[in-house]
């Protein structure tokens, strides 16, 4: 089994980190370049920088912060928030992130996927997916897109089997549902998105304490889990949560 991955996740809005529930009720976090460096500093195996208010506000992910955190960040770098071109994915990789993530850009242009892969390799396209549970259709979950409040009729489990086909090498999947609850993660949701695709999942939305990073890897069949709440008020550590499923028999590095 390949060791599993700790991703902490910096939401930016307006030059700050941010984080509410169910994606509501934003509160500041702290400033994105001390925090990625701290993350950093910790043994975080990778951090996923994602600017939440790009798309609604059809701007560009702010570039020049993304270096800023870059340069204090020696751990991999996923970047997401207002990307819809190749060209916009290319600045973002020059300037220090070694992936980029996109959601409703590649919803909207599904070709967007397969254009990234075949120019950048498919280890750097991150697929994001804002899930949330079906209110008619049992065990079933629709994509939705503009930082979640644009819900569609696009299934998640197909759309994840899909863009894998595209070109996606790994898929950020968030519980839209579970979100800052800190109730845990949406495992049923991890697991038939992880049972459908052969690249990895990245579990987000729910953690809240030790034993949910242990259960959406060994329930979910997550790959990685991604957190935010626990890490950026500091109620968990990077190395408690990595020698804790160590303990319980789950490969990380430390």
């Amino acid at each position: 089994m390949l060791a599993k991955r700790i991703i902490p996740c910096l939401d930016v809005k307006d030059n700050r980190v941010v984080k509410g529930v169910k994606f509501l009720n934003l509160r500041d976090a702290g400033d994105p370049v001390e925090l990625g460096a701290r993350y950093s500093d910790e043994g975080a195996d990778e951090l996923v920088f994602l600017d939440i208010t790009a798309t609604i506000r059809s701007r560009k992910t702010i570039v020049e912060l993304i270096k800023k955190v870059a340069e204090n960040v020696f751990i991999p770098f996923t970047v997401g928030g207002g990307i819809g071109t190749v060209e916009q994915m290319d600045e973002l990789l020059r300037s220090g992130a070694e992936k980029v993530s996109v959601n409703t850009a590649a919803v909207e242009n599904p070709t967007l996927l397969t254009e990234a892969a075949r120019r950048f390799g498919s280890q750097c396209v991150v697929l994001a997916i804002d899930a949330r549970r079906s209110k008619t259709k049992n065990c079933k979950w629709q994509v939705c897109v503009k930082a979640g409040t644009e819900p569609t009729d696009i299934d998640v489990v197909e759309w994840a089997a899909r863009s894998e086909k595209l070109g996606a090498g790994e898929i950020l999947l968030t519980s839209m549902d579970a979100d800052g609850t800190q109730a845990g993660y949406d495992n049923e949701l991890n697991k038939a998105v992880s049972d459908a695709v052969n690249i990895p999942v990245i579990a987000s939305g729910g953690a809240g304490k030790l034993e949910h990073l242990y259960d959406a890897i060994a329930e979910g069949n997550a790959d990685a889990v991604l957190m935010a709440s626990i890490t950026h008020f500091e109620t968990i550590s990077i190395r408690q949560m990595k020698e804790y499923l160590q303990n319980r028999g789950i490969p990380v590095n430390l």
